[in-house]
């Protein structure tokens, strides 16, 4: 019988190094979105909504676009590779020109034309920007199943890629923020010090993520080019497992929103900007999420020997629940006590929470990936067709579209309480004078906390602020916790199912390896 072709340790490990770099740029590009664009260049919490919505809905839609060119590049290199040599220096590049955008401007001196000019760079910039990613993050996740024919090593890899990227992302979310503030003190500029850390971070996740394009092998040689752009989406939607997996990732679509609330809220709620409160509290939630998140996903693979696919993938959605209502509740409870939700006890049951949250999201990512590579084996059995570039532009897609629906429902509830542009300036402007917002906050109340010359936030207004935000990250996320398992109660491809059809598709390529032998 012949061997299962597989990938080699050196391989694994720079696939795996390329996966944390890319991770990395996604984490700084997460910072431009999710705070830059508001926070530092005030742009008006609408606006970003609408620009980043765009952004979303054009780079989940050009995924397909994206993944067919993948299916169609034949090249010395194969067909993922030649992507991932390319790609990581167009996103560095298009990345630092994100952050150089200029700053929105309020008052009688504001140019209206100045004013356009910085959304249409934030905008345009950052719609080429998440293209580029998108032309780097199919193949890097597509070449997962052409770097081996067995079973359990994709899985182990996939698991590994997850937990790999996670921490990738994780030391984005982790320092970004704080190195950022304290450069912003030293050259007294928020501009200026988020744009050398993202120097920082755009430089080391470029050489990082380098190394798949230059080290990684495919193992698995396509026999023919793909359906056109038509047959693709026509192929995607008739493949029922990966039907039910589409829908629900974008039913689920909420989950997102803690990686888009949690720079505004560490940074306000917690450090009130300062840059070592900040780095401590990041640093807390990072912890939370590595002890839930990493261990989940290395388990995954001895999980799935024991347990249906589809059982788990359930699991992973509806015991997030209870951890999201709690932590509400929380917030809810936090207000007669000394430092609110950075009491101790308070902040102990806080990260009890965000453990389960992660540990929940670790296993959820490690069983989507899995899956849609196993739609893409039901497709080969089924089709004799392996489109790995325009299913795996399916994660990005979910991807996408779940960030671009998680922005617009933050900068809406941002636009509908207020935190935007002129308060957002009055915000950091009472930070800076010493005002600790977590504390000057009361539930209703209309008595002034801090006032300049473009008008005054109450303590009712803090509140409300921070009420949005912890509302963001539970409630919602538990609401689509529940809406994303309706679509998998009667999943089509069960385990049994698959396990005959890679019997076939082993027994077809060892006979294909035979032909091409003779």
């Amino acid at each position: 019988m012949r061997e299962l072709k597989t990938y080699t340790p050196r391989e694994r490990n720079m696939y795996l190094t390329a996966m944390f770099g890319q991770n990395m740029l996604y984490g700084a590009i997460g910072v431009f979105t999710n705070y830059f664009a508001k926070d530092v260049l005030f742009i008006p919490a609408m606006t970003v909504g609408v620009i980043m919505t765009v952004a979303q809905v054009w780079a989940a839609a050009s995924d397909p676009i994206m993944g067919t060119i993948v299916d169609r590049t034949r090249s010395k290199l194969g067909k993922c590779r030649p992507w991932l040599v390319v790609t990581p220096g167009v996103i560095f590049v298009l990345l630092m020109l994100c952050f150089l955008c200029g700053i929105y401007q309020y008052g009688p001196e504001a140019s209206a034309w100045r004013n356009a000019g910085v959304v249409v760079w934030a905008g345009g910039l950052y719609i080429l920007c998440t293209t580029a990613y998108t032309l780097g993050d199919i193949p890097l996740w597509g070449i997962t199943a052409l770097m081996t024919e067995d079973e359990k090593h994709r899985q182990k890899i996939q698991a590994a890629a997850r937990i790999t990227g996670g921490i990738g992302q994780g030391i984005s979310t982790a320092l970004f923020q704080p190195i950022a503030l304290f450069l912003s003190q030293k050259a007294q500029s928020d501009r200026q010090g988020f744009l050398l850390t993202a120097l920082i971070f755009a430089v080391f996740g470029f050489i990082t993520f380098q190394m798949g394009g230059v080290f990684v092998k495919e193992k698995i040689v396509p026999q023919n080019r793909g359906s056109g752009l038509a047959g693709n989406f026509k192929m995607l939607w008739k493949n029922k497992p990966f039907r039910q997996i589409l829908i629900s990732g974008i039913l689920g679509s909420p989950r997102s929103l803690l990686g888009m609330v949690v720079f505004p809220l560490v940074t306000y709620y917690y450090a009130s900007k300062d840059p070592g409160k900040a780095l401590f509290y990041i640093a807390l939630f990072g912890i939370a999420t590595a002890i839930g998140q990493f261990p989940v996903q290395g388990l995954t693979p001895k999980l799935l020997e024991r347990f249906p696919k589809r059982r788990l993938y359930i699991l992973s959605n509806l015991i997030e629940v209870p951890a999201n209502i709690l932590l509400f509740l929380l917030f809810l409870g936090s207000g007669g006590l000394p430092g609110g939700l950075t009491h101790p006890a308070m902040l102990a049951i806080v990260f009890l929470c965000f453990v389960v949250k992660s540990a929940a999201a670790g296993l959820f990512l490690v069983l989507q990936a899995n899956m849609i590579a196993d739609a893409v084996d039901y497709e080969d059995y089924t089709n004799h067709v392996r489109p790995e570039g325009v299913f795996f532009s399916g994660l990005t897609f979910m991807t996408k579209v779940s960030n671009g629906i998680s922005n617009l429902i933050y900068q809406s509830l941002s636009a509908l309480v207020g935190l935007s542009g002129v308060n957002i300036m009055m915000l950091q402007n009472m930070i800076d004078n010493g005002g600790v917002p977590r504390e000057l906050m009361r539930r209703g109340s209309g008595a002034i906390v801090h006032s300049m010359a473009q008008g005054a936030l109450t303590s009712g207004q803090l509140y409300s602020f921070f009420a949005m935000m912890f509302f963001a990250v539970s409630i919602l996320p538990a609401i689509s916790n529940v809406l994303a398992v309706l679509p998998m109660r009667k999943y089509a491809l069960t385990d049994e199912k698959y396990s005959e059809i890679l019997e076939v598709l082993q027994a077809r390529r060892r006979v294909e390896g035979e032909l091409a032998e003779d």
